[in-house]
Formats: C-alpha cells, sequence, structure tokens
C-alpha cells in the first residue's frame, strides 16, 4: 500500500459514517472516546480525510481552535489496514499546515502516540504555562471537553483515557 496514492481533503458530511466506523474499535480498546453522530456533524469542517483509490477512509483528523492562537489536534486515527504506510503523518501534516494558514502558533494534543508526535516536533505538556492566566480565565468558560482536558481540569479526570498531553509551537 502506498499512502502516495491517497487524497487528503475536508471532510463531508457523507464521511462521518466511515469515521464513525473506523472510530468504533479504537473506542473499544479505549484509544479514542466514541461520539454521537451529530457531534461529527457539527464538527466536520475541522476534519480532513485521506481517501484511498477505492473512495473507502484511510484516515482522518481534526483541528480544533480553543484560542487566539491555540489549537487541539483531536481524533486522529488510520484505518487498520493502512495502519504503518504513512497516513497518520500526512493527515497530520495537512492539520498544521490549516493550523499555520488560521494564524495558530501552537497545537496540542491528548494521545497514546508519544513517538508519532514527537516526531513532528510535538513534546511532552509539563504544566500550563502554555497560557497565561488571563486566558487561562476565558478558556474555564468554554464547555468543550477537549478544552477541559488542555486545562487539566479535575472534572474530565475520571472520563480520560490516561493519554498523554503534548504541544507543539509552529
Amino acid at each position: 500500500m502506498d499512502s502516495t496514492e491517497l487524497v487528503i481533503r475536508p471532510a463531508r458530511t457523507q464521511d462521518v459514517h466511515a469515521i464513525r466506523a473506523l472510530v468504533e474499535p479504537l473506542a473499544r480498546e479505549r484509544v479514542l472516546l466514541q461520539k454521537e453522530a451529530v457531534a461529527y456533524y457539527e464538527a466536520i469542517q475541522e476534519f480532513m480525510v485521506a481517501e484511498a483509490p477505492d473512495g473507502s477512509l484511510a484516515g482522518f483528523g481534526a483541528l480544533h481552535v480553543i484560542w487566539e492562537d491555540i489549537a487541539e489536534v483531536r481524533t486522529l486515527a488510520t484505518s487498520s489496514e493502512w495502519r504503518g504506510h504513512g497516513v497518520g503523518h500526512r493527515i497530520l501534516d495537512r492539520l498544521l499546515e490549516r493550523a499555520r494558514a488560521l494564524g495558530v502558533s501552537r497545537v496540542f494534543c491528548l494521545t497514546f502516540e508519544v513517538d508519532f508526535f514527537s516526531r513532528h516536533g510535538f513534546t511532552v505538556m509539563a504544566d500550563q504555562s502554555v497560557v497565561d492566566p488571563e486566558v487561562y480565565s476565558e478558556l474555564l468558560r468554554s464547555q468543550d471537553e477537549g478544552v477541559a482536558e488542555f486545562l487539566d481540569l479535575a472534572r474530565v479526570k475520571p472520563n480520560t483515557l490516561g493519554n498523554t498531553r503534548m504541544i507543539v509551537s509552529l
């Protein structure tokens, strides 16, 4: 399998069923959290997908802007058939390009794949000093669970998967 055969493109609403199907086994393994379909439709504009020549999805990932200068890579995954063929790297590169185009200077993620993200310049976050106290207080008003996880709020700790918080400066 050659990942250069794949087309990396913005997700469409028609991709939601395939995304959810690819997330399901990963959610059972507690690698990703399964979300309701409505959550994927509401965030479809954040997703990029890797489409195989046969029209199936080889992988996907999302970029969610949190603040003026920070965004999160979310739900980055590759189908089992394409795993190990560079698909995740191609999707992440596109998401980071998108972050730069949007004016974001830092991107974080919550991941079990520390080595993968390290190869893209991400480092483990030691603390929340990446945002100043004024921004932190603004972010506390967000209802988004990803923001709560980024802030390492106690209310999300029972729901986290035990993954590592990482960040990269663009």
